[in-house]
């Protein structure tokens, strides 16, 4: 899902963005701001975190850490000690199997949807269907090993606020998501690459909306619903590969939509967005939050080619998108596009994806003694030698601003258009 982030205005006046916020991936342990020691899968609190002040602090400075204050919705949020023991169990009893299977869907991410020809080189005529196969293979075993760290989301939020924990800020995130797309109760919102659910619950809590959310992982759609059902939702959620269109939904169903860092797995977002399009009601407003390579990488840079080889690998991606490709097929789909930006602080993520990294590389550490005198099974080792490959990488190609997992789109279904006609919804899986 899943797995997506930026600052918002406010749902209704659409005031000004805050300026103090930024993407990173998450990780377990002290990371986390919440109480892990609570028996009960969500937790019940909603908190307030303010930032101390140190003292004599001038007028100026009182006014920027007043800024810092912020409140986050964490009524459904997992409890991360149980969260972590579930995750644990299920890659601790994978079988040789999947393990293999996991491992080689890596191979996906040496090619790229752009180039049709090596695809079928690589896969033959029918290579969409393998790369969907693929993609199960990896997100069966991926979501849990993102669960054990505070990636459970599996996406890096953008830095929202430099006081908060990774994991407040993908909370701060979403809540900005909710009020730039105007989720209120009562509306219906579409939710692309949904992961585990916990997103989907998070925006119900918040806005009151009713989420549908859409996963190629059957796994982690059956842990959407039973999550949601949990907190006392009525969220839908469908296994569904993005690329397999015509969308499961009927014309113009939806008041809004949004996706967080999903769409690097889409063969073709023109025709994906001509789909939302369909869904979504007059008025409706569009938001991805996603992958995209920036006006600073160049291809033919050895050095940049060499980065982007071991990065798309990391972050699971298969295509490799642009601001302005996203926009022209927005547009191209008959969207009107309002927002195009980087909304992370200074436009950089690699802070909290160095933290994440330090994490899962302790983990690997401590995880590799324990296989190593036989402690636990071989294939830890093997996960999670992977999971840590080329972290640096990222947080280098971040630094130099030359990709980025934030950038946020923006864009409104206009009322004086019709839904353009297609084909007819197939039956959800």
């Amino acid at each position: 899902m899943a797995t997506a982030t930026a600052t918002m205005p406010s749902a209704l006046t659409h005031e000004p963005l805050l300026h103090d916020r930024t993407v990173t991936f998450a990780i377990a342990g002290r990371n986390d701001s919440s109480d892990s020691s609570r028996t009960s899968d969500v937790s019940s609190e909603k908190a307030k975190i303010r930032v101390q002040q140190p003292r004599r602090k001038s007028p100026a400075k009182k006014a920027e850490a007043h800024a810092d204050d912020y409140v986050v919705d964490r009524s459904v949020s997992p409890n991360r000690l149980k969260t972590f023991l579930k995750a644990f169990k299920h890659i601790r009893d994978l079988t040789p199997q999947q393990v293999d299977d996991f491992m080689a869907s890596y191979e996906i991410y040496n090619l790229d949807w752009a180039d049709e020809e090596a695809m079928i080189a690589a896969f033959g005529p029918d290579y969409q269907q393998r790369v969907g196969r693929c993609l199960a293979a990896y997100y069966s075993v991926i979501n849990h090993l993102c669960s054990l760290g505070d990636v459970e989301k599996m996406y890096i939020p953008p830095l929202m606020n430099k006081k908060a924990s990774v994991r407040d800020n993908q909370l701060l995130c979403e809540e900005s998501i909710a009020r730039e797309i105007g989720l209120k109760p009562g509306m219906r919102v579409l939710d692309l690459g949904c992961g585990r659910g916990r997103v989907a619950a998070h925006m119900t809590s918040f806005s009151g909306a009713a989420v549908t959310g859409i996963n190629i992982d059957a796994n982690q759609v059956a842990q959407a619903r039973e999550f949601n059902e949990k907190c006392g939702f009525g969220n839908e959620f469908v296994v569904r590969d993005q690329n397999d269109l015509p969308l499961p939904f009927a014309d113009e169903s939806f008041d809004a939509f949004y996706e967080i860092q999903a769409l690097s797995l889409c063969k073709d977002p023109a025709a994906l967005f001509k789909e939302i399009y369909r869904v979504l009601r007059p008025g409706s407003r569009f938001l991805l939050m996603d992958w995209v390579s920036l006006p600073a990488y160049d291809a033919a840079n050895p050095t940049h080619a060499s980065l982007m080889r071991r990065v798309k690998p990391l972050i699971g991606a298969v295509g490799t998108p642009t601001p302005s490709s996203f926009e022209a097929a927005l547009c191209d789909a008959g969207f009107e596009v309002t927002r195009s930006d980087n909304p992370s602080i200074d436009g950089l993520q690699a802070g909290l994806i160095d933290k994440v990294d330090i994490y899962f590389r302790s983990v690997r550490r401590l995880i590799n003694g324990l296989a190593k005198v036989h402690a636990l099974p071989r294939h830890f080792k093997t996960l999670f030698d992977r999971l840590c490959l080329d972290g640096q990488a990222f947080v280098e190609m971040d630094n130099m601003r030359l990709i980025t997992t934030t950038y946020r789109i923006v864009a409104v279904k206009p009322l004086h258009q019709a839904s353009s006609p297609s084909p007819s919804p197939s039956p959800s899986s």
